[in-house]
């Protein structure tokens, strides 16, 4: 039995953007996936804070993701939660290449066809006006 390849919300998404992840934002608006990296350790963190996760250091600086990493983790969702959403969609853990992990979407991909460790690579969607959200597909 094969399914439909999942796909991108097409109506609102809530989203906070403020000044701490407002780089982040704006690279999704142009194609461009951002994380930090911390200049003291070394700790790539994601998602963006004042402060490294590691080491608490302030030396912050953003990077740009090749975007391709793997499925740490994932579900189906049938009945979402609220109306807004269609479903089915995937919710995923993608670990990227650069060494921190990201709660997404996955598309463009069966649901029968998801597994941990399979390979994906970023693909953004504009949904609304104002936000772009890097959701993650099969890797070619």
């Amino acid at each position: 039995m094969t399914s439909e390849f999942l796909k991108p919300q097409s109506g609102s998404v809530p989203h906070a953007v403020g000044p701490v992840s407002m780089p982040f934002w704006q690279g999704c608006r142009s194609g461009e996936l951002r994380y930090q990296r911390c200049a003291a350790c070394g700790l790539a963190n994601f998602p963006p804070a004042e402060n490294c996760r590691e080491c608490l250091s302030d030396e912050l600086r953003w990077q740009r993701s090749g975007g391709a990493g793997e499925i740490y983790s994932w579900t189906v969702v049938h009945r979402p939660v609220t109306a807004e959403f269609e479903s089915p969609y995937a919710p995923a853990i993608i670990t990227l290449d650069e060494g921190y992990q990201m709660l997404t979407n996955v598309v463009g991909v069966a649901p029968e066809d998801l597994r941990i460790g399979m390979r994906v690579r970023v693909q953004f969607h504009a949904v609304g006006t104002d936000v772009t959200l890097p959701y993650f597909t099969g890797q070619s």
